[in-house]
Order: C-alpha cells, then structure tokens, then sequence
C-alpha cells in the first residue's frame, strides 16, 4: 500500500489566522494554553496505531512547550518549521521573514538537537505575491515545503501550481522539494480534499474517495491538522460569521473521522513519504 504523509501544524486555538483582526498577538499570553494537551491525544494516538508524523511547530509554542517539541522528536516524529508567530507572509518584509523563519528553525533545531529540514508556511502563505520566500527557505537550509495549495481561496493559493511532489527551481537557481497540499480535478476545478477544515466541512466520503483517487495514479497525498480541530471545548472566541464557521463547524466530527481515516490509509512522515517516491535521499 502507497505511503501518505501525516502532518500537524502545531498551534494553539487563538494563534489561527481566522481570528488575527481580533486578538493581537501581544494577547497571546492571556489566553489558556490547550496545545499541549490536545497535541499530546494526538501523539498517543498515533502511537497506538504505529504512525509516524510530521509536525509543522510554531517557533513561539516551542519556546514555551519544550518537553511536547522533546517529546514529539523523542517518539520518532519528524519536527519542521511553522515560522515563528503565524504571520502571513505576504504581510512580511523579506528581511522580517528571513529573521523570523531562521530564528524558529535555530529555536527547533536547539531542542531536538537535529537538523530540521522541512517548512509550512502560515495559512499556506507562498502565494504568487510571496514566491520570493522560497529562496529564502533554500538558503536557511531547508530540504522541503509544503505550503504552496494548488487552488483558488481567499487567504492563499496558487491555481496553476504543480498538484505532486517536485523539485521546484526558483528563478534565482535555487531548488527545493515541493510536497503541495493535495487535491483532485473535478471538471476545470481542484477541489482541497487533503484535511484540516475541508476534512471537517466535506462529507466524510468526498475526502475518502478524494484520496484514494490520488492514491490510484501511484502518487501520495499530503494530510494536514491542528492539535485545536480535535478540542471541542476550547474557548469560543466571538469574530466575523465566516471566520467562526470555518473554525468551529464539525469540530465534533474530526476525532471519529481521523480514526477511520488512519485505518482506511498507509501514513508516516514527509521526510519518509519524499524518500520512497524518489525525491529525497537519506542520510
């Protein structure tokens, strides 16, 4: 059976993008922190089914949660690199984005005493506008992305990007590997079909049969989620209906549907997924 990459994007509740018109990031402290135990169910429970992951961690949650990075790396997970505060990096200087992107590879790397190798943008921000970010990650040392989603939306996307992994050359000459964010034609459209809110808001049989589509031309999907999406409790934080809605919608269903998901597929780690496709080398 084909070899998926399982993937966490390690932030907490009040960190998403959905909600950054209402809480600043100066008030992230006075939030209650739940990305340490929502991050640790999913951690036992992978354990429990023999699954490798990827976690994409924000370089501020590693600052404060240092025994869940030691933790995840400890268990044999791979860590990367989810910047540093989730900002979009389209709203960056190239010079801000630089500092922050290494600063919370350094942060990462210091932890696990490993190199990190793999890099998500917030909110998949390497649009059209922020391409320029590549070079960057190609020079702060990074083997792979996985933040270009080859689909129309209104936060990010790049419609016409390749939709499997590939070494993508930067017009400076630079190449890393692009795993981008998994979809299937329908028609003239992509439809998003490789987790998070669209693994919530579809039908559970629209992503199932989504995936296996892929699987079927011998090509491995990408599967992304957030310790917050398996947290019905968290606090309700009051924003736009759009907003609150993709956020809060079938929050109750995405335990129960990652359980059958992980028993219907094959997963483990980008790095290992990259390697058996023929895009990596080890060692």
């Amino acid at each position: 059976m084909l070899v998926n990459a399982m993937t966490v994007d390690v932030e907490d509740y009040y960190q998403v993008s959905a909600f950054a018109k209402n809480i600043d990031k100066s008030e992230w402290e006075k939030y209650p922190s739940r990305v340490n135990t929502n991050t640790n169910w999913l951690l036992d429970h992978f354990d429990e089914h023999n699954i490798k992951a990827t976690f994409f961690v924000l370089g501020w949650v590693a600052e404060r949660e240092n025994q869940l990075i030691k933790r995840i790396s400890d268990l044999g997970h791979e860590v990367a690199c989810h910047g540093y505060r989730h900002d979009l990096i389209y709203n960056q200087t190239k010079q801000v984005f630089k500092e922050e992107t290494i600063k919370s590879k350094s942060i990462l790397e210091d932890l696990i005493g490993k190199p990190v190798n793999g890099y998500r943008a917030a909110s998949y921000s390497i649009t059209a506008d922020s391409v320029w970010a590549i070079d960057i990650l190609c020079e702060a040392g990074f083997t792979y992305d996985s933040s270009i989603f080859p689909i129309v939306h209104d936060r990010y996307g790049i419609p016409n990007a390749e939709t499997v992994p590939h070494k993508y050359c930067t017009d400076s000459g630079n190449e890393i590997i692009e795993f981008p964010l998994s979809t299937v034609g329908i028609g003239n459209k992509r439809l998003p079909i490789s987790g998070g809110g669209y693994f919530r808001l579809f039908p559970y049989w629209v992503t199932l049969q989504g995936l296996k589509m892929v699987n079927k031309k011998n090509i491995p999907f990408i599967f992304y989620m957030h310790p917050w999406e398996i947290d019905v409790d968290q606090p309700r934080i009051k924003s736009s209906l759009l907003s609150e809605f993709r956020h809060y919608q079938n929050l109750d269903k995405f335990k129960p549907r990652l359980k059958r998901l992980i028993n219907q597929f094959e997963f483990s780690t980008v790095e290992e997924v990259l390697y058996k496709y023929g895009l990596l080398s080890k060692g």
